[in-house]
């Protein structure tokens, strides 16, 4: 989908050349890169973006200067997508302990549609670091548009109304898109954006900030130099009343407010050029040790759940402290559908962690598909003779065949972390899985049943899944269950970076066995993941909840350090008044209540999910996005209570027209493919022939106009003599029958293989 996308962009950048500017020059239209460059050159988009969404190039025009150009015959198929010019940009981060929240507004002008006609207009929204959409909306001088969620229940319900349906989707897990229908050329369109992403955690101890806002040349507008408007406002409360420095900063913002624990900057100028760098911010907390607090909140009025909201959080402190020791058994699938970059991937980083394994360290290794393989029949020490046999080994064991059967090796893994006692160790199992299996909620009960044995300290499950065919609830509801961690890369090119950071996380623990006994005080509480995860030192630990009673002011959490302390850190108790625990985290809980309720069967649980999705406006796997549009313009009476919540659930005024977006869900997981082994990639729906034949005719008829549509080119056939036009007409026919027999003879070789 995403080359795709690229490939649209592309063709919209060579159809623009017909747009007319005037006889000045300042600012060129938008250009196409070079053949050569183009390869090489991504489309997709590096900051929000706007596009036109193009299926007739006749219309493409500027709606000020007409060009009376040629009319062009045909059609774009798949459409070409035009980036709009941009006037104005306005970007607000808000920073509160791990997380942010993004609000961008801007405006975009349909500058390449002549006005008398309209177009669709896409909308590209790049995230950070886990980012989850918020929102969108979207104001012109007679519409407006507002997304919003619904129960998929409620879809059905209202299945008589037939709502139109819209294009969007995720073109890369942090890139989102979604279409709004029929914008008059000319028009400009206010848009907000509105999304929460992950804030990183460095090297250094700091917390660091990435916003993409780095935009192309092309979404400048064209004609005089004038100056435009580019504003960032920045705001970060750590949560406590500590010193906050800021490290490093990409565009130069200016302090407007300092105070413990909190900081805000501004940056606005009139610029020609719009930002050529991401929004990139780190900052750090001046605590050298393990520090943390507890913030409450009270639910708003409308909330149906009226229990008190907590959160707990944890900083590793800039001295970091010393980490754990490792048992650590490598649990990793080699199933057929592993062929290819994903196991190199996973090869590339399980040889990295095992070359920086310290000596006392030990390790084990299981390669799995419906059979199993250990390296050793116990766990080895990390020495170099060891792990340079680890590494012959995975060499000569890594080949990706079979199906897949997880419960053996997971059994073997926990059994032999459980030989022989821990001592000052962590015992961690760390699964790397592209399948599903029919037994997950087993499997799951029994290492729910292993955990209740009596141990200092449990074996660890740390998940990673690859592709969407594997069920990341099943991964995410282990990782619950072992007080690990959970991470995925949906995209090939993500696997090896993303595997790399679940890693560092896992083997730098420096403090476990966490816990709380005010929790067991208060007359009810409901955390958020009901075992409270270790803390490692390579990113903060938090936790959320419900609870009814009262907290004291000051709580104690105790737990176990490396050099095997028993410690009580003493968090204090405030009340959260300027930071939206509810927001900050309803994607965390709303995915750890999902994969609690795909494995208990829970129909009250998907209910609650339903709820908190659809009224804090954050996906789900029992929501579905949608766009309410507003011809009147009545603004006011689409949002409830808009002072008292800017992200609550959004109703559609009667009269209002419904658009339904495609399901954006991962799903549970997809046995069939994975029985198949299906590569991740390759689970597209393939053409038919008809389709392909179609799409290189019409593909090839679409190149040839893309190099003549150019006024220059046209006036020069126009002073050709009857022989060169005769000549030029069979030699476009002879490449045309070379097109198609070049098509039907990769048809006719594919089917002779495939029989």
């Amino acid at each position: 989908m995403a080359e795709d996308f690229a490939k649209a962009v592309d063709d919209g950048l060579r159809l623009s050349k017909r747009l007319y500017f005037g006889k000045d020059r300042a600012v060129a239209p938008p250009r196409s890169f070079p053949t050569m460059d183009r390869m090489d050159h991504s489309f997709l988009p590096t900051a929000p973006m706007v596009y036109a969404v193009i299926h007739d190039p006749g219309i493409v025009d500027n709606p000020d200067i007409p060009s009376y150009q040629p009319h062009v015959h045909g059609r774009c198929d798949p459409p070409a997508l035009i980036p709009l010019q941009m006037n104005a940009v306005e970007l607000q981060a808000d920073c509160y302990l791990d997380k942010a929240i993004i609000r961008i507004t801007g405006s975009w002008r349909v500058h390449c549609v002549m006005g008398s006609r309209s177009c669709d207009c896409r909308i590209a929204i790049p995230m950070g670091e886990q980012g989850s959409v918020l929102g969108c909306e979207v104001d012109d001088p007679r519409k407006s548009y507002r997304t919003s969620l619904i129960a998929l229940e409620d879809k059905s319900k209202n299945a008589s109304e037939k709502p139109e349906r819209v294009d969007g989707g995720f073109l890369t897990p942090n890139i989102f898109t979604l279409t709004i229908p029929q914008v008059d050329g000319g028009t400009t369109l206010s848009i907000t954006m509105t999304w929460s992403q992950k804030l990183l955690f460095n090297s250094s101890g700091d917390l660091c900030l990435d916003v993409p806002f780095t935009f192309p040349h092309y979404v400048i507008p064209a004609g005089k130099k004038m100056s435009k408007k580019e504003k960032i406002v920045l705001n970060i409360n750590v949560g406590s009343a500590v010193e906050v420095s800021c490290k490093t900063t990409s565009h130069p913002l200016k302090e407007s407010m300092r105070k413990p624990g909190k900081l805000s900057f501004v940056y606005e100028s009139e610029v020609l050029v719009w930002s050529k760098s991401n929004l990139s911010f780190s900052y750090s907390i001046s605590s050298s040790q393990i520090s943390g607090g507890i913030l409450l909140q009270s639910p708003p009025v409308d909330d149906a759940d009226q229990r008190e909201m907590f959160c707990m959080y944890l900083y590793p402190g800039k001295d970091k402290g010393k980490v754990f020791r490792k048992k650590i058994v490598f649990v990793v699938d080699v199933s057929g559908s592993m062929q290819g970059k994903a196991l190199d991937d996973v090869k590339n980083v399980l040889s990295t962690a095992l070359s920086k394994l310290p000596p006392e360290d030990m390790f084990n290794i299981i390669a799995f598909n419906e059979d199993t393989r250990q390296f050793s029949e116990s766990m080895e020490m990390a020495t170099m003779d060891a792990v340079e046999r680890a590494l012959q080994w995975i060499k000569m064991n890594f080949v990706a065949r079979g199906g897949t059967d997880i419960l053996l090796p997971l059994t073997k893994a926990t059994e032999m972390l459980n030989d022989g006692g821990n001592g000052d160790s962590v015992p961690i199992i760390f699964l790397v899985t592209d399948g599903a299996v029919h037994n997950e909620r087993h499997i799951c009960d029994v290492m729910q049943k292993n955990r209740t044995k009596k141990q200092s300290i449990h074996p660890r499950i740390y998940t990673f899944g690859i592709g969407t065919f594997c069920n990341h609830y099943f991964l995410r509801m282990l990782a619950m269950i072992g007080r690990g961690q959970y991470d995925a890369a949906y995209d090939l090119d993500l696997v090896e970076p993303q595997l790399q950071n679940l890693y560092k996380r896992a083997a730098s623990t420096i403090f476990v066995n966490i816990a709380v006994d005010t929790f067991d005080d208060l007359d009810e509480v409901e955390v958020y993941p009901s075992s409270i995860p270790d803390l490692s030192s390579e990113s903060p630990m938090t936790v959320s909840g419900r609870y009814r009673g009262k907290f004291p002011e000051v709580v104690k959490a105790r737990g176990l350090l490396a050099n095997l302390d028993n410690i009580v850190l003493d968090l204090n108790v405030q009340e959260a008044k300027d930071i939206p625990i509810d927001k900050l985290f309803a994607k965390d809980q709303i995915e750890q209540l999902t994969a609690e309720a795909w494995c208990s069967e829970n129909k009250q649980l998907v209910e609650m999910v339903k709820k908190m999705s659809t009224k804090m406006g954050v996906l789900s796997e029992y929501t579905q996005m949608i766009i309410f549009q507003n011809v009147d313009k009545v603004i006011e009476s689409i949002k409830v209570q808009q002072k008292k919540n800017a992200y609550e659930k959004m109703v559609a005024p009667k009269g209002d027209k419904m658009l339904l977006l495609p399901l954006f869900g991962v799903g549970f997981g997809n046995l069939e493919a994975t029985s198949d082994n299906t590569p991740l990639g390759n689970g597209e729906r393939k053409p038919e022939a008809a389709e392909i034949f179609a799409k290189a005719a019409s593909n090839c008829c679409g190149k040839l106009c893309s190099f003549c549509c150019c006024p220059c080119c046209i006036e020069a056939c126009s002073r050709m003599n009857n022989q060169c036009a005769i000549l030029l007409t069979q030699l476009c026919t002879a490449l045309t029958c070379f097109g198609c027999f070049d098509c039907c003879l990769e048809m006719c070789c594919d089917n002779r293989s495939a029989s």
